[in-house]
C-alpha cells in the first residue's frame, strides 16, 4: 500500500512506567507506587491535582487563575484506563484527570529531593 504508515509494533507507551503497585493510604492523601524494577515512591494528592493536565486545568493555567495549592486535599478514586494510566477524582470534586503511567514516575522523580530520591531502588535503602 503507498500513502500509509506502517504501525510500529509494540504498545504506544512505556510499559516499564506501568507500575506493579499503586496503593492509596489509609488517609487518602497520598498514593504509593511500586515499579518492576523496585523503584517505590510517593506523591500526594496535593502535588497530583496541582499537576492535573485535564483540558479545564490546562485553560485555568493559561487564564492565570489556576490555583497555587491544594492543601488537606485527598484522592477520592483511583481507576486504571487501558494500562497506560489511571484516572484520579479528587475530594474538591475534579475528577477529569487522565495520568499515563509514564507522567507519573516523571513526576515521583522530579519532586525528588536531592538528598532523598522520591523514587527508591531497593538497594539505595539499605
Amino acid at each position: 500500500m503507498t500513502g500509509f504508515e506502517q504501525v510500529p509494533p509494540g504498545p504506544p507507551f512505556d510499559p516499564d512506567a506501568m507500575p506493579v503497585e499503586a496503593a492509596l493510604t489509609r488517609d487518602r492523601a497520598t498514593i504509593r507506587f511500586t515499579w518492576r524494577d523496585g523503584a517505590q515512591a510517593a506523591l500526594s494528592a496535593s502535588l497530583l491535582r496541582s499537576h492535573c493536565r485535564c483540558a479545564w486545568c490546562t485553560r485555568d493555567r493559561v487564564l492565570g487563575c489556576f490555583p497555587v495549592g491544594f492543601e488537606g486535599i485527598t484522592v477520592k478514586h483511583l481507576e486504571p484506563m487501558g494500562g497506560y494510566a489511571v484516572h484520579l477524582a479528587f475530594s474538591d470534586e475534579h475528577a477529569r484527570g487522565i495520568f499515563p503511567w509514564a507522567y507519573l514516575r516523571d513526576l515521583a522523580i522530579e519532586a525528588a529531593d536531592p538528598e532523598q530520591p522520591a523514587v527508591r531502588h531497593p538497594a539505595e535503602a539499605a
